[in-house]
């Protein structure tokens, strides 16, 4: 085997290897039976004479987790405005488009809307009816016009995604998908995409025992009177108080009713304790 062969070996070997560990991916099921509709949808407007051209533009960056049921994670900055902006200009040239994006980054037909606040764009009249403020009106118009014309006419696709995993599988998904249209398909990659990633069975947990003694040692070297301790895959449904006489553990008992409740009224008990003390 020459050295090139022998490269594009490894190559292959480490795809697989990453395919094969990777997390399920979320709503896989789901995202099939999307872009079967959709592939379908377009084949048979290439059939009836329509010349079709099918584009994946991915957008967003995609975050690398530092555990499983992740609290941390390092982050791949991107507004996604290009990936957004350029699936308007691709749909506007004939194209149909599968949008694979970073959750919460900028959509197609939403480029000007503002950052902070959506409400901007309304204003509430003397009767308390809410109407589009005139300043905004005709943006906001084309973009619902143009929007709801890509959609309705099978013209967009949306995919969300957020993690390397969930990119990585999408765009397998979607690659595989596109095979059957050949030459007249095309992908843009403008996705700002993590060049490493935690294999999935190397990252830490959260132990229910370090985190007790984690909440000890806070308690001390802050000096706090209460530390409340939670693991991410129970924290609606269970939390600790630490203080230095002791550990309190507060369930929640039924669908209804939320944890805070109780947290709130054990700490405001412990605070007019407290209170009682050095008063």
């Amino acid at each position: 085997m020459d050295s090139s062969n022998e490269s594009e070996a490894l190559q292959r070997s480490d795809v697989k290897s990453f395919f094969d560990s990777a997390p399920p991916l979320r709503n896989g099921n789901l995202i099939s039976e999307r872009l079967k509709e959709f592939i379908e949808r377009n084949s048979r407007s290439s059939e009836s004479g329509r010349p079709v051209g099918v584009v994946c533009v991915t957008s967003g960056g995609t975050t690398v987790p530092l555990e499983q049921r992740c609290v941390r994670y390092i982050d791949n900055f991107s507004s996604g405005h290009r990936g957004a902006a350029s699936t308007e200009y691709f749909i506007k040239a004939g194209y149909t488009v599968i949008f694979v994006y970073r959750r919460g980054s900028c959509q197609p037909y939403c480029r000007y809307l503002p950052e902070d606040s959506f409400l901007e764009f309304f204003k509430l009249d003397e009767d308390s009816t809410i109407q589009v403020s005139e300043s905004h009106a005709t943006v906001v118009k084309k973009a619902i016009r143009d929007y709801r014309k890509a959609v309705e006419e099978g013209l967009l696709l949306k995919l969300p995604f957020t993690t390397i995993f969930e990119y990585l599988q999408i765009l397998q998904m979607v690659a595989t998908s596109m095979s059957s249209f050949g030459q007249h398909g095309m992908f843009y990659l403008a996705a700002a995409v993590s060049d490493f990633y935690v294999p999935w069975e190397s990252m830490l947990e959260t132990d229910p025992n370090i985190l007790l003694q984690k909440a000890d040692m806070a308690l001390k070297k802050y000096r706090m009177h209460v530390v409340v301790a939670n693991a991410l895959a129970t924290y609606k449904k269970e939390v600790v108080a630490v203080t230095n006489s002791g550990k309190t553990t507060i369930c929640k008992h039924n669908e209804e009713e939320d944890i805070e409740e109780q947290l709130i009224n054990l700490l405001v008990a412990m605070h007019s304790k407290y209170i009682g003390q050095v008063g």
